[in-house]
């Protein structure tokens, strides 16, 4: 199929980059935001200005839209780089849009393909769709005004399952369209144990909290990543890669210890060069606090879920759980009774291979 238009749901850092960038690429692009009147500016300009890395300039938006409707109808793609967390809400909301053969994208995804079929399904709107999401987003980026973003590094390699994997060969050819770095992976499951987020951002915030309450800013992947801290990330991840080898996942684990290593033999995903040019960007200097995504998605959607798919496989995630169970104490929150796990997805009673040929073949 050959996508000329696309949707991009929401206005976070992502959602403008993203419809920037497509524009930027030739493609036909409609925004749809619920909250009109934060961006006053987007639609009166219908323009986007993306700066730093890819392809940079003023980005002409076909259509800036509040009805959801005119934004889905007879789109080919629809991308929705919001939040994990959103995925529910959003599923329910564009369900009646949506028409046969329309591809889903969501960075992230967090098994949020599942969710967002099962939501679906649910409501009568399950349609003949492919829904991907992406080991990582495709961008790393931040807004510098109400229009224009700064892009401080893109994907160079960007895995990609699909729901249901059986439609995995023909989506991914046609997403390559639109990102060159994207390769399959086996199904939805194998790419949420890609999702590093999790890995590095819990470890981050939980260890960062001193400055984190003290300073009105804080870049917790410069001064906040200090020796000890990596030492962490990098025993947490052998958790993570330990599941896939036990799910007999075999496309690449991507160790995150490739992130930070410029003279590895393996790319990772944002490439050689990643933390020290995103560093150096001086972008992610920002206020945080334990409300912010980092917690809110990476923790309760992603951690969650990783522990959750330790105790189906009988294998332990020590440092998984701990980390799950002490951010839980900083928000007073029980992560594992609210958060994303497979139990509350309706998958923990299937065994794994049953649970393997379920992602495959769909509902």
């Amino acid at each position: 199929m050959a996508i000329n238009e696309i949707t991009v749901l929401g206005g976070g850092n992502g959602a403008f980059t993203t419809a920037g960038d497509m524009a930027l690429a030739g493609y036909n692009v409609r925004m749809w935001t619920a909250f009109p009147e934060e961006f006053e500016k987007l639609f009166e300009t219908r323009t986007v200005k993306l700066d730093g890395w890819g392809r940079t300039g003023e980005a002409r938006i076909n259509l800036v839209t509040a009805d959801l409707a005119e934004a889905v109808k007879g789109a080919d793609l629809i991308c929705s780089p919001s939040p994990a967390f959103s995925q529910e809400d959003i599923a329910k909301l564009i369900g009646p849009h949506l028409d046969d053969g329309q591809i889903i994208f969501l960075s992230p995804g967090s098994l949020g393909s599942y969710l967002f079929a099962k939501v679906l399904r649910a409501n009568g709107h399950w349609k003949d769709l492919a829904i991907a999401e992406p080991g990582t987003l495709p961008y790393l980026t931040r807004k510098t005004s109400p229009n224009a973003v700064l892009v401080s590094g893109l994907a160079k390699r960007l895995p990609v399952g699909v729901f249901p994997a059986q439609k995995t060969e023909e989506t991914v050819a046609d997403l390559k369209e639109l990102y060159p770095a994207i390769h399959p992976v086996e199904n939805a499951l194998s790419v949420a144990l890609l999702n590093v987020g999790p890995i590095l951002h819990s470890p981050l915030m939980l260890l960062n909290a001193g400055p984190i309450e003290h300073f009105d800013s804080w870049d917790i992947h410069n001064e906040g990543t200090t020796p000890s801290i990596k030492k962490l990330i990098l025993a947490c991840d052998q958790e993570r890669i330990a599941l896939r080898k036990v799910l007999g996942f075999t496309s690449h684990h991507y160790p995150f210890s490739d992130h930070y290593d410029e003279n590895s033999e393996n790319e990772w995903m944002y490439g050689r060069k990643a933390h020290s040019d995103l560093v150096e960007s001086k972008s992610w200097r920002e206020p945080l606090d334990f409300n912010f995504r980092y917690i809110k998605e990476d923790v309760k959607c992603n951690l969650a879920l990783l522990c959750s798919i330790g105790d189906l496989c009988n294998v332990e995630t020590p440092i998984a759980d701990a980390l799950l169970k002490l951010i839980g104490v900083l928000v007073d929150e029980d992560f594992t009774e609210t958060g994303r796990t497979l139990d509350s997805l309706g998958l923990s009673e299937k065994p794994v291979d049953e649970l393997l040929a379920f992602l495959h073949k769909g509902f």
